[in-house]
């Protein structure tokens, strides 16, 4: 079973995030001398992101990376890298390392291959994976009915490319190799709607169905949840 943080509001989750990441990354450094974390986009990463960002780190230290991308320039709005450049890599943090999925490929499915050789050159395992989950039991862009999602289940790569079934934008994505491939899962869950799909994930079945029960049903790879009203 997952680690559970609960909270009765959303800021408060954000901000103990926040300072559990820096443990963890502060951690890493000491042991190994590099810490490596990949970051989810949206709205709910943002306030951890931005209380991470003062975070006292050897940021000189930190490899920061991507759950998934869309295949968008980096200073479009739909853009993981544009949020992670506006929100975390700023003052002191802006120091570490930042390493793209998007490249300069016409289109995601050209640019899986060049995205695979740059992830394959990180410092495995990834310290932090940080996960977010959609309404429909979606993570990074694990969808269900997305044609390629067996794939992203299957495949011993680190990267794949999908097209989702409603969402917009051709992704680039971890594999659940490559989630798994990690020393720490965490996961944020904020709302009613989306506590109903964690619940109903925990409660087991098929990956294909949810998705993020690729991280929660599994025993390899500790998961910690946080979990706000």
């Amino acid at each position: 079973m997952p680690t559970e943080h609960l909270f009765i509001d959303g800021a408060l989750a954000a901000a103990d995030m926040a300072r559990r990441i820096t443990v963890v990354l502060g951690d890493a450094i000491a042991a190994r001398g590099v810490a490596t974390i990949a970051l989810s986009g949206g709205r709910s990463p943002r306030p951890v992101l931005e209380a991470l960002s003062d975070a006292a780190l050897d940021w000189e230290k930190v490899v920061v990376t991507l759950v998934d991308e869309r295949w968008v320039a980096p200073d479009h709005a739909d853009s993981n890298e544009r949020l992670v450049r506006e929100t975390l890599l700023r003052g002191e943090a802006a120091r570490a390392r930042f390493v793209p999925m998007k490249n300069g490929a016409a289109d995601a499915y050209a640019g899986q291959a060049a995205c695979e050789a740059g992830f394959a050159a990180l410092p495995w395992p990834l310290d932090i994976v940080l996960l977010g989950m959609g309404e429909d039991g979606h993570t990074a862009s694990l969808f269900p009915q997305a044609k390629e999602l067996a794939e992203g289940l299957s495949t011993s790569a680190l990267t794949l490319t999908v097209t989702p079934p409603a969402a917009p934008h051709q992704r680039m994505s971890l594999s659940a190799h490559a989630i798994l491939k990690s020393r720490h899962i965490f996961l944020q869950i904020g709302g009613a709607a989306k506590k109903a799909v964690y619940d109903r994930a925990l409660a087991g079945g098929p990956v294909k169905e949810l998705p993020i029960r690729v991280a929660l049903c599994q025993h390899q790879v500790s998961v910690e949840v946080w979990i706000s009203e």
